[in-house]
């Protein structure tokens, strides 16, 4: 998985030999429904916004969050799968994997997530993020401003 991070860094490293340390801080559920998008958090009310509650330093630090669902059954989760990175975009291949037992009826519709945390240094305004599934069908994307 470190690998999979260090590839999202390389995309919007600026240059020389800096070494970037880059977190995925965790998957989960979050009860704040909405569609399939990836989203730049840069402070906490929008982090807490999305029903996410993960320490962050955004004063050095900023956070990427990838959301899948809405589902009305539980056991949901996401696979990040790949991810390639250039100059210009960073390229996420993820998906939602169901629940093997079929899942319950969950209390209120809810939404998966990925987290990255990323240093401030490495924000490239203009660098692309995108989201696709294994088939190439994209399933969301957003531009750093």
């Amino acid at each position: 998985m470190r690998r999979v991070l260090a590839a999202l860094v390389m995309a919007v490293v600026l240059a020389g030999c800096r070494e970037v340390r880059v977190n995925q801080v965790r998957s989960g559920t979050t009860p704040v429904v909405g569609g399939r998008e990836v989203v730049v958090v840069r402070d906490r009310r929008a982090l807490e916004s999305l029903g996410i509650s993960v320490p962050v330093n955004f004063r050095h630090e900023f956070a990427v969050v990838l959301l899948m669902g809405p589902h009305k059954e539980t056991g949901w989760s996401q696979i990040v799968e790949s991810i390639k990175a250039n100059t210009e975009r960073v390229r996420i291949v993820a998906f939602e994997r169901a629940p093997l037992d079929g899942g319950e009826t969950a209390p209120k519709e809810y939404r998966t997530y990925t987290i990255w945390i990323v240093p401030n240094a490495v924000y490239h305004t203009g660098g692309r993020v995108e989201v696709v599934a294994p088939s190439g069908e994209p399933i969301a994307s957003t531009t750093l401003r």
